[in-house]
Protein backbone atom coordinates (compact mmCIF):
# COMPACT_ATOMS: atom_id res chain seq x y z
CA UNK A 1 0.00 0.00 0.00
CA UNK A 2 1.24 3.47 -0.89
CA UNK A 3 1.59 6.34 1.55
CA UNK A 4 1.28 9.92 0.32
CA UNK A 5 3.12 12.52 2.38
CA UNK A 6 2.15 16.17 2.02
CA UNK A 7 5.49 17.91 1.47
CA UNK A 8 4.56 21.13 -0.29
CA UNK A 9 3.90 23.60 2.50
CA UNK A 10 5.99 26.65 3.31
CA UNK A 11 6.15 26.29 7.11
CA UNK A 12 5.30 29.93 7.75
CA UNK A 13 5.17 29.57 11.56
CA UNK A 14 8.54 27.81 11.46
CA UNK A 15 10.12 30.57 9.40
CA UNK A 16 13.20 30.85 11.61
CA UNK A 17 14.40 27.38 10.56
CA UNK A 18 12.44 26.74 7.36
CA UNK A 19 13.19 29.80 5.22
CA UNK A 20 15.82 27.96 3.19
CA UNK A 21 14.20 24.53 3.26
CA UNK A 22 10.81 22.96 2.66
CA UNK A 23 9.37 22.20 6.08
CA UNK A 24 9.68 18.37 5.77
CA UNK A 25 13.44 18.80 5.32
CA UNK A 26 13.96 20.62 8.64
CA UNK A 27 16.13 18.33 10.75
CA UNK A 28 15.28 16.47 13.89
CA UNK A 29 18.65 15.20 14.98
CA UNK A 30 20.80 14.53 11.94
CA UNK A 31 17.90 13.68 9.60
CA UNK A 32 14.94 15.59 8.13
CA UNK A 33 11.62 15.08 9.89
CA UNK A 34 10.42 13.55 6.61
CA UNK A 35 12.91 10.69 7.12
CA UNK A 36 11.50 10.10 10.62
CA UNK A 37 7.94 9.92 9.25
CA UNK A 38 8.97 7.44 6.57
CA UNK A 39 10.78 5.33 9.16
CA UNK A 40 7.54 5.14 11.20
CA UNK A 41 5.67 3.70 8.21
CA UNK A 42 8.60 1.51 7.21
CA UNK A 43 8.81 -0.03 10.67
CA UNK A 44 5.30 -1.42 10.07
CA UNK A 45 6.21 -2.76 6.63
CA UNK A 46 4.86 0.10 4.48
CA UNK A 47 7.68 1.14 2.18
CA UNK A 48 6.03 2.69 -0.89
CA UNK A 49 5.90 6.47 -0.68
CA UNK A 50 4.58 9.25 -2.88
CA UNK A 51 5.96 12.61 -1.80
CA UNK A 52 3.61 15.43 -2.80
CA UNK A 53 6.07 18.22 -3.57
CA UNK A 54 5.54 21.95 -3.87
CA UNK A 55 7.60 24.68 -2.23
CA UNK A 56 11.33 23.99 -2.75
CA UNK A 57 10.58 20.46 -3.90
CA UNK A 58 13.97 20.30 -5.60
CA UNK A 59 15.60 20.10 -2.14
CA UNK A 60 13.65 16.91 -1.40
CA UNK A 61 14.47 15.46 -4.83
CA UNK A 62 18.17 16.10 -4.31
CA UNK A 63 18.16 14.52 -0.84
CA UNK A 64 16.77 11.21 -2.06
CA UNK A 65 18.78 11.18 -5.29
CA UNK A 66 21.94 11.55 -3.21
CA UNK A 67 20.64 9.63 -0.19
CA UNK A 68 23.92 7.87 0.61
CA UNK A 69 25.87 11.11 0.29
CA UNK A 70 23.55 12.76 2.82
CA UNK A 71 23.39 9.89 5.30
CA UNK A 72 26.77 8.07 5.26
CA UNK A 73 30.38 8.84 6.01
CA UNK A 74 32.14 9.39 2.69
CA UNK A 75 35.73 9.73 1.46
CA UNK A 76 36.32 11.79 -1.69
CA UNK A 77 39.52 11.22 -3.65
CA UNK A 78 40.00 14.59 -5.34
CA UNK A 79 42.77 13.23 -7.57
CA UNK A 80 40.18 11.18 -9.47
CA UNK A 81 37.38 12.28 -11.78
CA UNK A 82 35.62 8.94 -12.28
CA UNK A 83 32.93 7.29 -10.17
CA UNK A 84 35.61 5.73 -8.00
CA UNK A 85 36.44 9.08 -6.44
CA UNK A 86 33.65 8.47 -3.88
CA UNK A 87 33.95 5.80 -1.21
CA UNK A 88 31.01 5.34 1.16
CA UNK A 89 31.57 3.90 4.62
CA UNK A 90 28.71 1.69 5.84
CA UNK A 91 26.26 3.48 3.59
CA UNK A 92 22.75 3.08 5.00
CA UNK A 93 19.96 1.79 2.80
CA UNK A 94 16.20 1.67 3.15
CA UNK A 95 13.75 -0.73 1.47
CA UNK A 96 11.78 2.24 0.15
CA UNK A 97 10.46 3.16 -3.25
CA UNK A 98 10.01 6.91 -3.35
CA UNK A 99 7.97 8.69 -6.01
CA UNK A 100 8.42 12.46 -5.97
CA UNK A 101 5.41 14.13 -7.56
CA UNK A 102 5.35 17.82 -8.40
CA UNK A 103 1.87 18.84 -7.25
CA UNK A 104 2.23 22.60 -7.72
CA UNK A 105 3.95 25.46 -5.95
CA UNK A 106 0.78 26.88 -4.42
CA UNK A 107 -1.65 23.94 -4.45
CA UNK A 108 -3.54 23.27 -1.23
CA UNK A 109 -3.64 19.89 0.50
CA UNK A 110 -6.69 18.48 -1.30
CA UNK A 111 -5.36 19.68 -4.64
CA UNK A 112 -2.03 17.97 -4.03
CA UNK A 113 -3.74 14.60 -3.61
CA UNK A 114 -5.86 15.21 -6.71
CA UNK A 115 -2.81 16.24 -8.76
CA UNK A 116 -1.03 12.99 -7.86
CA UNK A 117 -4.08 10.73 -8.22
CA UNK A 118 -2.54 8.59 -10.97
CA UNK A 119 -0.22 7.03 -8.40
CA UNK A 120 -3.12 5.61 -6.35
CA UNK A 121 -5.28 4.13 -9.10
CA UNK A 122 -3.84 0.62 -8.84
CA UNK A 123 -4.98 -0.11 -5.25
CA UNK A 124 -8.24 -0.12 -3.34
CA UNK A 125 -6.92 2.24 -0.65
CA UNK A 126 -3.97 4.49 0.18
CA UNK A 127 -2.63 6.35 3.20
CA UNK A 128 -1.94 10.06 3.61
CA UNK A 129 -0.11 12.02 6.29
CA UNK A 130 1.47 15.39 6.86
CA UNK A 131 5.18 16.01 6.39
CA UNK A 132 5.67 17.67 9.76
CA UNK A 133 4.32 15.39 12.51
CA UNK A 134 5.48 12.22 14.24
CA UNK A 135 3.91 9.74 16.63
CA UNK A 136 4.02 6.16 17.84
CA UNK A 137 1.02 5.30 15.67
CA UNK A 138 0.44 1.59 15.09
CA UNK A 139 0.03 1.81 11.32
CA UNK A 140 -1.02 -1.81 10.93
CA UNK A 141 -3.77 -1.42 13.55
CA UNK A 142 -4.87 1.79 11.83
CA UNK A 143 -5.20 -0.04 8.52
CA UNK A 144 -7.00 -3.00 10.08
CA UNK A 145 -9.43 -0.59 11.74
CA UNK A 146 -10.08 1.12 8.41
CA UNK A 147 -10.75 -2.12 6.56
CA UNK A 148 -13.04 -3.38 9.32
CA UNK A 149 -15.43 -0.42 9.48
CA UNK A 150 -16.14 -0.29 5.74
CA UNK A 151 -16.32 3.51 5.42
CA UNK A 152 -14.46 5.55 2.82
CA UNK A 153 -12.01 7.31 5.15
CA UNK A 154 -10.25 7.16 8.50
CA UNK A 155 -8.48 9.95 10.36
CA UNK A 156 -6.28 9.40 13.40
CA UNK A 157 -7.59 11.35 16.38
CA UNK A 158 -5.18 12.60 19.06
CA UNK A 159 -5.46 14.80 22.17
CA UNK A 160 -2.78 17.53 22.28
CA UNK A 161 -3.70 21.22 22.86
CA UNK A 162 -6.45 22.32 20.47
CA UNK A 163 -5.07 24.04 17.39
CA UNK A 164 -5.81 21.60 14.60
CA UNK A 165 -8.97 20.08 13.14
CA UNK A 166 -11.14 18.97 16.06
CA UNK A 167 -13.18 15.78 15.69
CA UNK A 168 -16.51 15.32 17.47
CA UNK A 169 -17.37 11.63 17.41
CA UNK A 170 -20.15 9.21 18.25
CA UNK A 171 -19.53 5.45 18.35
CA UNK A 172 -16.37 5.95 16.31
CA UNK A 173 -18.15 7.93 13.55
CA UNK A 174 -17.02 11.50 12.98
CA UNK A 175 -20.01 13.83 13.45
CA UNK A 176 -18.31 17.23 13.01
CA UNK A 177 -14.92 18.37 11.74
CA UNK A 178 -13.88 21.87 12.91
CA UNK A 179 -10.61 23.16 11.47
CA UNK A 180 -8.41 24.95 14.06
CA UNK A 181 -10.98 25.43 16.83
CA UNK A 182 -10.63 26.83 20.32
CA UNK A 183 -9.72 24.20 22.90
CA UNK A 184 -12.78 22.16 23.91
CA UNK A 185 -11.17 18.91 25.03
CA UNK A 186 -12.15 16.71 22.08
CA UNK A 187 -10.01 14.68 19.72
CA UNK A 188 -8.13 16.62 17.06
CA UNK A 189 -6.91 15.78 13.59
CA UNK A 190 -3.55 14.04 13.89
CA UNK A 191 -3.22 13.14 10.20
CA UNK A 192 -2.30 9.52 9.48
CA UNK A 193 -5.30 9.08 7.20
CA UNK A 194 -6.50 6.09 5.20
CA UNK A 195 -8.70 6.67 2.15
CA UNK A 196 -10.42 4.25 -0.17
CA UNK A 197 -9.64 4.93 -3.81
CA UNK A 198 -13.17 6.23 -4.45
CA UNK A 199 -12.42 9.22 -2.22
CA UNK A 200 -10.45 10.86 -5.04
CA UNK A 201 -13.20 10.82 -7.65
CA UNK A 202 -16.07 11.50 -5.28
CA UNK A 203 -14.65 14.14 -2.91
CA UNK A 204 -11.75 15.87 -4.70
CA UNK A 205 -11.61 18.04 -7.82
CA UNK A 206 -9.17 20.09 -9.86
CA UNK A 207 -9.39 23.31 -7.83
CA UNK A 208 -5.91 24.43 -6.76
CA UNK A 209 -7.37 26.00 -3.60
CA UNK A 210 -9.05 22.76 -2.48
CA UNK A 211 -8.14 22.21 1.18
CA UNK A 212 -8.41 18.59 2.31
CA UNK A 213 -9.43 19.62 5.82
CA UNK A 214 -12.36 21.73 4.61
CA UNK A 215 -14.86 20.65 1.93
CA UNK A 216 -13.64 17.08 1.33
CA UNK A 217 -13.59 16.04 4.99
CA UNK A 218 -16.75 18.01 5.75
CA UNK A 219 -18.56 16.19 2.94
CA UNK A 220 -17.31 12.84 4.23
CA UNK A 221 -18.74 13.75 7.62
CA UNK A 222 -22.06 14.74 6.05
CA UNK A 223 -22.14 11.41 4.19
CA UNK A 224 -21.25 9.51 7.40
CA UNK A 225 -18.13 8.16 5.72
CA UNK A 226 -15.35 9.40 8.03
CA UNK A 227 -14.28 7.30 11.00
CA UNK A 228 -11.75 8.17 13.71
CA UNK A 229 -8.94 5.91 14.84
CA UNK A 230 -8.27 7.07 18.44
CA UNK A 231 -4.59 7.29 19.33
CA UNK A 232 -3.78 7.84 23.01
CA UNK A 233 -0.02 7.55 22.67
CA UNK A 234 2.59 10.08 21.60
CA UNK A 235 1.91 12.53 18.79
CA UNK A 236 3.68 15.81 18.12
CA UNK A 237 3.63 18.23 15.19
CA UNK A 238 6.57 20.47 14.32
CA UNK A 239 4.73 23.71 13.73
CA UNK A 240 6.75 26.25 15.73
CA UNK A 241 10.37 26.75 16.78
CA UNK A 242 9.44 25.58 20.27
CA UNK A 243 8.04 22.30 18.91
CA UNK A 244 11.10 21.90 16.69
CA UNK A 245 13.31 22.22 19.76
CA UNK A 246 11.11 19.78 21.70
CA UNK A 247 11.47 17.10 19.04
CA UNK A 248 15.23 17.62 18.87
CA UNK A 249 15.52 17.38 22.66
CA UNK A 250 13.53 14.14 22.68
CA UNK A 251 15.68 12.68 19.91
CA UNK A 252 18.90 13.72 21.66
CA UNK A 253 17.70 12.05 24.86
CA UNK A 254 17.69 8.67 23.12
CA UNK A 255 14.08 8.15 24.19
CA UNK A 256 12.12 9.61 21.26
CA UNK A 257 8.64 8.02 21.62
CA UNK A 258 8.07 7.87 17.85
CA UNK A 259 11.20 5.76 17.26
CA UNK A 260 9.42 2.47 16.56
CA UNK A 261 12.28 0.98 14.51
Amino acid sequence: MKTAILCGGRGIRLREVADLLPKPMVHVGAKPILWHIMKIYGSHGFNEFVLLLGYKGDVIREFFYNFALHTADVTIDLSRTDAGRLMFHSAPSEPWTVTMADTGEDAMTGARIWNSRRYFQDADAFMVTYGDGVGDIDIRCLLEFHRAHGKIATVTGVRPPGRFGELQTEDGLVRTFNEKPQVTGGLINGGFFVFNREFIGSYLNDREDLVLEQEPLAQLVSDRQLMVFPHTGFWQPMDTPREHQLLNDLWASGKAPWKTW
